[in-house]
């Protein structure tokens, strides 16, 4: 099947109770470890690009990958999102050059301004049948260009998701409940520590998904900073010469149950990157001599496979639903 939107994605993982999962993509790897194991488990996904993707691999070599996934896994659903479209512009360039969906992130302008940029860009992406997810609330953290401290951060404020969303048109919402971007979301000194003497971050403030659910029946929440930040990939990077102290990433167990709430779409960054990076380093620590690209990128694809399957079936549970 062709690239599709994710308006029927949507519409039935809201009513199955399970997520689609939105995976960044920036190389041929990245595509391929996804895209073989959402066919493998019949699931379908989500391919997002962000703008710092679109400056590394160039806009038209992405949606070739992509196309190209589509056409070596004709059938399960893929749809193509903009990740964190910073303007109109860029939301425009993707609406004209392949997308089937794209973000428009004003969530750092004055609620009004938000509303008026996301309306233009919710018109013209209609206008082409793309589809448009927005932001209300700012999350904490970095990830490419999206850089918010943790004192510009804020919760999204329920009272204000209905204005919104019929003001604007758009088709989900991403909101603020506690996630973060980036590999660091929480600090050693905001978690506790379990018997087994894990930290565990602070819970998600599932109070205020349930009340964008309650003023927002049917309609589909989006959920940014949902790394988990697998400690056995940050092991491997630590062991293996990288530095990455405390990288401390959203437990898993809360993402299923937003799953099975309003969450349609949890984006997952960081876990992928992690997979790569650590194979890739504990490669050239066992295998010194080795040069060849393809063989340190095999087994970082495998990994990257390997960990988004256990996200389709066991976090998100989109397994089988393509």
């Amino acid at each position: 099947m062709p690239l599709v939107t994710t308006k029927d994605m949507f519409e039935k993982a809201y009513k199955g109770g399970y997520a689609i999962g939105a995976f960044n993509v920036n190389n041929m790897e990245i595509v391929q470890g996804i895209t073989e194991a959402a066919n493998e488990v019949n699931a379908p996904v989500i391919l997002q690009v962000s703008k710092g993707a679109r400056a590394y691999a160039n806009h038209t070599y992405l949606v070739k990958l992509v196309e190209a996934a589509v056409i070596e896994c004709p059938n399960i659903p893929i749809a193509l999102h903009l990740d964190h479209g910073p303007d109109f512009e860029t939301c425009k360039s993707c609406v004209d050059g392949g997308f089937t969906s794209v973000m428009i992130d004003a969530s750092s302008k004055p609620f009004q301004e938000n509303i008026e940029i996301t309306k233009r860009v919710v018109e013209y992406a209609h206008d082409h049948g793309v589809v448009v997810e927005a932001e209300l609330g700012a999350l904490a953290g970095i990830e490419d260009d999206v850089k918010v401290s943790a004192e510009e951060s804020h919760y999204t404020h329920p009272e204000e998701v209905e204005e919104f969303v019929t003001k604007t048109g758009c088709d989900s919402l991403a909101i603020a409940i506690g996630t973060s971007h980036g590999a660091y979301k929480f600090t050693p000194e905001q978690c506790t520590v379990n018997e087994q003497g894990v930290l565990v971050p602070p819970p998600l403030r599932f109070d205020v998904l349930e009340e964008v659910t309650r003023r927002l029946p049917g309609f589909p929440i989006v959920l940014h900073g949902s790394s988990s930040v697998p400690q056995e990939y940050v092991r491997m990077v630590n062991e293996d010469g990288g530095q990455m102290p405390n990288a401390i990433g959203v437990p898993e167990e809360q993402l299923r149950k937003a799953a099975a709430l309003s969450v349609c779409k949890i984006n997952i960054d960081s876990d992928l990157r992690l997979a790569m990076t650590g194979t890739i380093r504990k490669f050239f620590n066992d295998e010194p001599s080795k040069f060849d690209p393809r063989e340190y990128l095999k087994p970082a694809r495998a990994n990257i496979k390997e960990l988004v399957r256990h996200k389709l079936i066991d976090v998100l549970g989109c397994a089988g639903k393509a």
